[in-house]
């Protein structure tokens, strides 16, 4: 018997493999084409010849942990234990997975919004879980907090948050904080605040952690990602932040599903991490890229929607097509070569506005090209 009998492959990869068949520019799995910083490599060999190849600790060593900590408190002036608040995990997708298999069992209801990252629904029902879906307001994607409130049940337990949002590039607001934190406290409710792209924003704006939110934090696991971030996507590297009580519980799940994380990555990062402006620039470096895509496709019959940060740019193609989102993205894949994801993949219900999805964490030349493309569409 399935425990997700409905699900197949992922559209990720059925995108990926297309643009591979057809030898098109993939601007649709999340990934750069370009390599991580030669010092974190370096970093990362000198501890595998320094001898540090075997198991490490089961929540992570302490230096990376204690320089996350002195990360999070310098952006967000929250005092987190590195002992007992912060575990290391192979990955974001993963750190998500173990929140919601610490907390939700049979029947348990978690508010999702959608579009929503792939993950989120199937980890809730493989935990035996009710994903309740909420859609966030087209074409701003914002969040209605009175049909929330609506739907908030006796068997409400968990609310899922995505800042900066994949796939449609939006923030979360001051308002939207203080709306979820109403809601938690009134009922008690656990937070799973995924902010893999927490660097990854743009136009001057802050990054609305979870974390500079006491009273929400004590009820939130919020998850993160070194891969999005440092452009090294395949080595899958990440880390959760809860309180000690919730990080205790989840600690008991994390060592059944992996025990531990690779060890000289761990080191490589903890003294990649010292240098600050190692995240601080990331900003500037992909709203460049942003920009850049963004002036390439002046001339196309796209319409880009406002990306604030992640590295993903929504394009409605209203003025080219009345197709499905599906049936456009495969057929410009095949006919002019360039790899996008339909947004409808992100729905349920396959909700569908005409909206594709690119990846513009690529080189320059990768971009000028898929533009070229694009323009003859």
């Amino acid at each position: 018997m399935s425990k997700l009998p409905n699900v197949g492959t992922t559209i990720f990869t059925v995108m990926s493999a297309l643009a591979a068949q057809h030898k098109a520019i993939n601007l649709s799995q999340g990934f750069p084409d370009f390599d991580c910083d030669d010092l974190l490599k370096k970093l990362v060999n000198e501890a595998m010849e320094d001898g540090y190849n075997q198991y490490a600790p089961m929540p992570g060593i302490m230096p990376l942990r204690e320089v996350i900590a002195q990360k999070i408190h310098s952006l967000y002036g929250q005092q987190v234990n590195p002992d007992t608040e912060i575990t290391i995990t192979p990955g974001g997708t993963y750190a998500i997975f173990t929140a919601i298999a610490t907390c939700i069992g049979p029947g348990d209801e978690v508010i999702i919004f959608e579009p929503a990252y792939d993950s989120y629904i199937p980890n809730v029902r493989v935990n035996g879980g009710v994903p309740v879906l909420i859609p966030l307001s087209y074409p701003d994607y914002s969040i209605d907090w009175n049909l929330v409130r609506s739907k908030i049940t006796p068997r409400t337990r968990m609310i899922m948050i995505n800042t900066p949002h994949n796939p449609t590039a939006t923030i979360i607001g001051w308002e939207d904080l203080e709306e979820l934190q109403k809601i938690v406290i009134e009922h008690n409710l656990l937070v799973l605040s995924d902010e893999v792209y927490e660097h990854l924003i743009f136009d001057g704006e802050a990054h609305l952690s979870i974390l500079r939110y006491p009273e929400l934090l004590r009820n939130s696991f919020v998850t993160f990602s070194f891969g999005k971030v440092f452009h090294n996507t395949g080595w899958k590297m990440g880390y959760c932040v809860a309180p000690a009580h919730l990080m205790a519980e989840y600690r008991k799940v994390h060592q059944y599903l992996c025990f531990s994380v690779n060890t000289p990555m761990q080191y490589g990062l903890s003294g990649y991490l010292q240098t600050p402006e190692h995240y601080l620039s990331l900003p500037g470096f992909y709203q460049q890229k942003r920009d850049y895509f963004l002036e390439l496709m002046k001339d196309t019959r796209f319409t880009p929607l406002h990306s604030k940060g992640s590295y993903f740019q929504l394009m409605r193609y209203d003025r080219i097509s009345d197709e499905g989102d599906k049936d456009f993205a495969t057929r410009i894949t095949r006919e002019f070569g360039v790899a996008s994801i339909p947004v409808s993949a992100f729905y349920e219900n396959g909700k569908d506005d005409h909206v594709v999805r690119f990846c513009f964490a690529k080189k320059k030349e990768t971009l000028e090209q898929a533009a070229e493309r694009l323009r003859k569409i």
